[in-house]
């Protein structure tokens, strides 16, 4: 009797226990009741809210949903505009359950994977449809907002089978395909280039100028050098001559003796010179005066 009251109370204790649940603060519970979503008397799908609550043992499962606001960021996709020009658009979604029993059905049992998949094909018809009646000046200058707010509205009614709200959409980039940047950026290289030629060829030429200036401007002044040179050197040479013509007529045999031994000074003053001459020529008139001069 005393292990059979002891059998019962485990057996209590144990169907208490499978009873039992928490719903955590970030969950919601929603009952499966023999494979279907449990309903109350107004039809409505059962949800438990953060808490303890109970089940039934072995007849009733609870499901945990996230019931928090969730951010979809997938990979960025290739959108048409309305001119037939191809975008990289990356845009994110923000994005909650509201309907936790329709959420749970069109999802293969919550599977959240499942959900983005549905969600992200909605969403991006959605933007493809926006940006095809949109040309690139429109998107990039002026109507962003409005083409968000157009995807939002329609991935709202887009996801309402899903038992999804759409709280906002947001494109953060819209880029050119790879190959029409690659393109862009040759052109704008070429130009660039093009522009850079044309700079230096300008710059040769202001050089070559200005060179050619320089060149002209100091000829100019080398030749004015030169005359002005030329005429100080002929002033002085006409004003040696007049000294020289002077000093000669107050006495001419004094001045023919001085220049006769400058003669003899700059021809032996080396040392090193050697002079064929005959010895009655007048360059040696003075030497041979000299020798003549104790006869006397």
């Amino acid at each position: 009797m005393k292990n059979f009251v002891l059998v019962i109370i485990v057996i209590l204790a144990a169907l208490t226990y499978s009873s039992l649940f928490v719903v955590g603060e970030a969950e919601r519970g929603i009952v499966i009741r023999f494979g279907k979503v449990a309903q109350d008397e107004q039809g409505m799908p059962v949800v438990y809210q953060p808490g303890l609550h109970f089940k039934i043992p072995f007849i009733e499962r609870i499901v945990k949903l996230d019931a928090r606001i969730k951010t979809l960021d997938g990979e960025a996709d290739r959108f048409t505009t309305s001119e037939k020009k191809d975008l990289i658009v990356d845009a994110f979604v923000k994005w909650r359950i509201e309907d936790f029993s329709k959420y749970y059905l069109s999802t293969g049992g919550g599977n959240q994977r499942q959900a983005e998949e549905l969600l992200t094909r909605r969403i991006n018809s959605g933007l493809r449809a926006e940006f095809g009646t949109r040309t690139i000046r429109d998107i990039v200058s002026g109507e962003r907002d409005e083409l968000m707010e157009q995807a939002l509205l329609q991935a709202s009614e887009s996801s309402n089978d899903l038992g999804i709200q759409v709280l906002d959409v947001r494109v953060k980039q819209i880029n050119l395909p790879t190959e029409v940047s690659q393109a862009i950026f040759e052109r704008m290289r070429a130009e660039r280039n093009a522009v850079a030629r044309e700079h230096r060829s300008e710059g040769r030429e202001q050089a070559e100028i200005i060179r050619a200036d320089v060149d002209a401007r100091v000829t100019v002044m080398l030749a004015d050098a030169e005359r002005e040179a030329r005429q100080i050197r002929g002033e002085g040479d006409a004003e040696a001559a007049r000294i020289y013509a002077e000093t000669y007529s107050q006495d001419r045999e004094f001045f023919a003796f001085i220049r006769t031994l400058e003669a003899y000074t700059h021809s032996f003053g080396d040392g090193d010179s050697v002079l064929v001459i005959g010895p009655d020529s007048d360059f040696f008139k003075y030497f041979s005066s000299m020798n003549a001069a104790p006869a006397n």
